[in-house]
């Protein structure tokens, strides 16, 4: 029974890990990196056709977006779970999915998993949800596992208290449309977006915008148009109390004057032809990709507009680069300079800070955990707060990209790496395919030189002949 690491470790992004149960493996997530520690999204740690499933936290794209390389229609295979309802998933293996509360029908999963008639329970916390958000209900808190893969995004530090979301994004939207210019606000297409709706229609039902008390708000974004309307259906179950009082009275959580979702390229590049003052929410949420990056480059350079960053910006993303205040950034070949107002809107988290990290990862006391194993979080932070709780009486560490670990002897029998770190970034151009390409291949490189270890001397003493030969052929 092996538990491997193959992405989010000792990084936000790529969340994938591997269990290897009775000769099945099981992947849990299976997530595109992005910023600055991104290994290869062209090529997997681990050979794709020997996975046997794939358990899914939730739909954020660093949990899901490499999943159409392991399988091409991945609809026709993808079946659905209920909360709190045991799935015998094969031999000696039971699942559970449990409410997250990161956003709708996000889980963490129960494994139990059964070797050589030992049984171990594996938590696997997908990511934590904030509490007291709206629309979706607090984060379920389980008691007891043998081991704990779980999240540490805001591992070093608390949100910010904020006493009225509503309030703070109101004086920052009607400031802006009072001086003229646009709000832009990058977002996560699922979950984020359905949020800022659910606080501007609050916004507007209150008339807390005295420049325009009518101001017309744009979602420009395909896959958040989609999202937001599976929040029609029956989501009893899911909603917290508040958004279920709200739709039994016959509320539409986001239903508003001049809401519209553009659907066409053409009518995302006609928003920044029209000069009316507006918000435009788009994705992605940390500007690495997506229709955002065509409103930021008509409106960064505007100091009558304000980008407001509503989610975590990873290390290394074009997001994070505008946080920490550079002065202009390179967009579809050009540059461009940095004047509107760069707000972080703090508190406003899908995730959970420290502390109730902190009360999370306590509560799991009977069984009390063997081994804590700290993911999804900066380089910086996630051997903090490995160390955090190892104050608490945990035994944890932070877990290296494709480390290896048995979870009967309770200990590591393969060390990870950590990969070297891609250079800072402010939106210039992309590496090109070809580069990516040989990156990938020197991943698949790598790994096979790991694999090689224990094979006869003779053997390995060629192939490194081979590859010597072939480099020195390269640089010469």
């Amino acid at each position: 029974m092996k538990l491997s690491f193959y992405g989010a470790d000792q990084c936000v992004t790529g969340s994938c890990h591997c269990l290897e149960v009775n000769g099945r493996r099981i992947l849990v997530d299976c997530g595109l990196q992005q910023g600055r520690d991104e290994v290869s999204n062209d090529a997997f740690p681990f050979a794709a056709n020997d996975i046997d499933f794939v358990l899914v936290t939730h739909a954020h794209i660093d949990h899901t977006g490499r999943i159409p390389m392991l399988v091409k229609r991945v609809s026709q295979y993808m079946t659905t779970c209920e909360y709190n309802q045991p799935l015998d998933l094969c031999e000696g293996v039971r699942v559970e999915f449990v409410d997250a509360g990161h956003l709708l029908g996000s889980a963490s999963i129960l494994v139990t998993a059964t070797e050589g008639g030992i049984t171990k329970q594996i938590v696997f916390s997908g990511d934590i949800g904030n509490v007291d958000q709206p629309i979706i209900r607090d984060p379920t808190y389980l008691t007891g596992a043998d081991y704990v893969v779980m999240e540490s995004t805001y591992g070093d530090r608390n949100h910010t208290e904020v006493w009225s979301y509503t309030a703070d994004l109101a004086a920052i939207i009607d400031e802006t449309l009072g001086n003229g210019g646009n709000v832009i606000i990058p977002s996560f297409a699922v979950g984020r977006t359905q949020e800022l709706l659910y606080f501007i229609r609050e916004i507007k039902d209150k008339g807390m915008v005295k420049s325009d008390p009518d101001f017309p708000v744009y979602i420009d974004s395909p896959l958040a148009k989609k999202a937001t309307t599976i929040f029609t259906g029956d989501l009893r179950g899911y909603l917290d109390e508040a958004a279920l009082e709200l739709v039994q009275d016959g509320t539409h959580m986001f239903n508003f004057t001049n809401l519209r979702m553009t659907e066409t390229s053409e009518e995302s590049k006609m928003l920044n032809m029209d000069p009316t003052p507006k918000v435009i929410i788009s994705a992605s949420g940390m500007c690495d990709a997506g229709r955002i990056r065509h409103h930021l480059k008509h409106n960064l350079w505007r100091p009558e507009c304000t980008v407001v960053f509503v989610g975590y910006q990873g290390e290394g993303t074009l997001g994070r680069a505008l946080l920490e205040g550079v002065k202009s950034v390179k967009l579809f070949g050009e540059e461009i300079a940095v004047h509107a107002q760069i707000v972080n809107f703090q508190g406003l988290s899908s995730h959970a800070d420290r502390n109730h990290l902190l009360s999370w990862i306590q509560a799991i006391q009977a069984p009390k955990p063997q081994h804590v194993f700290v993911v999804h979080g900066d380089r910086e932070v996630a051997p903090f707060f490995a160390k955090t709780i190892q104050g608490l009486g945990f035994t944890a560490h932070a877990p290296q990209y494709t480390e290896v670990y048995d979870l009967i002897a309770d200990k590591v029998t393969e060390p990870g790496y950590l990969p070297e770190r891609k250079a800072r970034t402010t939106g210039g151009m992309r590496a090109s395919a070809a580069y990516e390409r040989l990156v990938a291949v020197g991943n698949m490189l790598m790994e096979s030189i790991k694999r090689s270890r224990g094979r006869d001397n003779k053997s390995l003493a060629r192939f490194a002949d081979q590859l010597r030969q072939l480099l020195e052929k390269w640089e010469s």
